[in-house]
């Protein structure tokens, strides 16, 4: 029992660097994680009491 809980520790840390280094070098191979930029406006009125 306590091999295979080593062993899911260890497939955690490699998945958590491997995640590290998809967000830092992914844009490098073309994944974009910008959102998309628009110009919203809303109408605002105020009140002039």
């Amino acid at each position: 029992m306590g091999r295979i809980i080593k062993w899911l520790f260890y497939l955690l840390i490699l998945c958590l660097v491997v995640l590290v280094a998809y967000a830092y070098l992914g844009p490098w191979f073309g994944a974009d994680f910008s959102p998309p930029q628009s110009e919203i406006r809303v109408p605002v009125e105020l009140d002039d009491r």
